[in-house]
């Protein structure tokens, strides 16, 4: 059996601590022996592992200043704290710390692999959470495998990172039997209205997600009679700055914060349109799982969009990364409802290239082969 740990900086109620549970609860576990290590425990994510999966936190909380703290610490040093068995691979699930921690092994046995989830945009990026550039490139370059959720996130690391030659794209993984056994939960069409047009966006409500732009465009269609709600599921520091802007325009009724949700299919499924407005992304959970039960989506080009949607919006509608197209592009569809109901249908097709068993047989076929 080969032993492997994924260290993850959390299990907070982003989309890649999900899809890791996601992975680790349904990997072979007469194959692979799995432990999740975070470096800071209390995620709510944490409640969701299977009963096999070896979770343990090194801290129970998140400390204030954590990447300032660590860096005073050598990456070995870092290791020694934070990984207290031997494992066969040792996975970074995320860039920045958890790298650091990972790239401080010191066992020339064990297989080292870093999972990259984020565009990295810049080389000050890329360097954010290292002590400097050198140590940056010295970690990656440790590693036996680089992993990126979509081609976009790999070309943008090579742009600005090391050449690192050992590289694959891994899509993330969902639960997609369970997810669609969730979707039939009658919540989501209980909370909303009829003789509304249901628009849906998920993630946490932080200015990264472009969720005060989206209240915009909410408030332009609603200017010109579209009968349009807006529904966010989930949770986070910029919501009140968006709730005083809804309150100046009067549009507390028409846009709701649904807060966090452990069964958010219920929502996406009863929902018109999906929309994902961020400036950034990685491969997007949230458009995969919306796809999955076969909701139409509408998205800015961020990272991974055109490999779920198709360069030529077979699946789905990708625009400009810009507020204006956004409107624009919800707008077209919203005109024409055939459209609407054409992209309902090829959402549904699409999200079964998604499925479970197809994306955790990639990750065990790369961890194996590691091994060979």
């Amino acid at each position: 059996m080969i032993k492997v740990l994924f260290l993850i900086h959390d299990l907070g109620q982003g989309g890649a601590e999900k899809v890791l549970v996601n992975l680790v609860n349904n990997m072979d576990p007469a194959r692979f022996d799995i432990s999740v290590t975070a470096l800071f425990g209390g995620g709510v994510n944490e409640q969701f592992l299977a009963p096999h999966i070896h979770y343990r936190a090194v801290w129970p909380r998140e400390i204030r200043g954590n990447s300032h703290i660590m860096k005073l610490l050598t990456p070995k040093q870092l290791h020694r704290i934070c990984v207290k068995e031997h494992y066969d691979i040792e996975i970074s699930y995320l860039e920045g710390p958890s790298a650091r921690v990972v790239s401080g092994c010191t066992d020339p046995a064990t297989k080292l692999v870093s999972w990259i989830h984020c565009t990295i945009g810049s080389k000050a990026q890329l360097v954010r959470t290292f002590r400097h550039r050198k140590e940056a490139e010295m970690c990656y370059l440790r590693f036996d495998k680089m992993v990126f959720v979509a081609e976009t996130v790999r070309q943008a690391f090579m742009q600005y990172g090391p050449q690192v030659k050992q590289t694959q794209v891994l899509y993330n993984t969902n639960e997609s039997a369970k997810i669609l056994q969730k979707a039939d939960d009658t919540v989501g069409s209980d909370c909303m209205q009829q003789n509304e047009i249901n628009l849906i966006a998920m993630g946490r409500i932080v200015p990264v997600k472009g969720y005060d732009r989206l209240a915009r465009v909410h408030a332009k269609l609603r200017a010109e009679g579209y009968p349009v709600h807006t529904y966010i599921l989930g949770q986070g520091s910029q919501q009140e700055e968006i709730v005083h802007y809804l309150a100046e325009k009067n549009l507390e009724q028409s846009f709701t914060f649904l807060g966090y949700h452990d069964n958010p299919y219920a929502y996406l499924a009863c929902s018109d349109l999906f929309v994902c407005s961020s400036y950034s992304e990685g491969f997007s959970t949230a458009a995969t799982e919306a796809l999955i039960v076969g909701t139409p989506v509408c998205t800015v080009e961020v990272s991974g969009m055109k490999e779920m949607l198709g360069e030529n919006n077979e699946y789905g509608v990708v625009i400009d990364n810009d507020e204006e197209a956004l409107y624009q592009g919800i707008k077209s569809l919203l005109d024409d409802p055939a459209l609407l109901a054409h992209y309902r249908e090829k959402a549904a097709e699409r999200g079964r290239m998604f499925s479970t068993e197809n994306t955790v047989k990639a990750v065990e076929d790369m961890l194996l082969s590691l091994m060979a």
